[in-house]
């Protein structure tokens, strides 16, 4: 696989420090491309952002098409901390390859802003990162339970947890992690090491969610025969 290397300009690295320095930790190799340990996989429970969401990303994710978990995003991670931007400029992402990642990723800015913030930072060529998010999303499978609800599920994360480890052989409790906000369940964040095998995530993405009880609400609109069943997802945008 292809590598970029491009240095980012000092102006830039002060800049960015300055916008985004507390939103990751720090780490020796300071974002640069490919030197990273491990990935996190983000899916969103597109119902809970279609509750709230607004704009484009409302006409586009929250019509009559059906989606339940779909991919916020697959994000390289250190250790400690995450990579971020690691490209600037980043190079421009093809149309072509933006379209193709619809089924899992259902907003255009979303594929794009995937790229430029998390992409970059692969090492990867778009078309080869792309495709690994693609695999990635293929390795996990979604509990039953949760594929198409019609009626709101009240869970625990614990429930949740439980369920991936029962539908996906090797994944553990600590490979796992929940995100929610304001009583419902956000995401499902997965990691992996660099060749896509479950691994048990570092102590800065095992943030519990302090909620006892968390509301999925149904999957929207109708699920029709000639729509392919949707197993991936979007970002809300709170971490990432």
């Amino acid at each position: 696989m292809g590598l970029f290397v491009a240095p980012k300009t000092l102006l830039f690295a002060a800049l960015l420090g300055i916008c985004i320095g507390g939103a990751h930790a720090q780490d020796g190799r300071q974002d640069a491309p490919g030197r990273f340990d491990y990935y996190v996989l983000s899916l969103s429970w597109s119902p809970s952002f279609c509750e709230t969401a607004t704009g484009n990303a409302r006409r586009q994710q929250c019509g009559a098409r059906p989606y339940s978990f779909v991919v916020h995003g697959l994000w390289p991670q250190y250790e400690r901390g995450f990579p971020a931007f690691c490209l600037f400029p980043p190079p421009r992402l093809d149309r072509n390859i933006m379209r193709s990642m619809l089924d899992l990723m259902p907003a255009p800015g979303l594929v794009y802003h995937e790229w430029d913030q998390h992409g970059t930072c692969s090492g990867l060529h778009a078309r080869e990162y792309f495709d690994l998010v693609r695999s990635a999303r293929e390795k996990v499978q979604i509990p039953e339970q949760y594929s198409h609800p019609s009626a709101p599920l009240s869970v625990t994360p614990g429930q949740v947890v439980d369920a991936f480890i029962s539908a996906n052989d090797g994944l553990s409790p600590q490979g796992i992690t929940i995100d929610c906000g304001r009583g419902r369940l956000r995401e499902v964040r997965i990691c992996f090491t660099r060749d896509l095998k479950f691994r048990d995530c570092s102590p800065s993405v095992q943030r519990a969610c302090r909620s006892e009880r968390l509301i999925m609400p149904p999957v929207r609109g109708e699920r029709l025969n000639d729509l392919p069943a949707q197993p991936s997802a979007i970002a809300d945008g709170n971490r990432r």
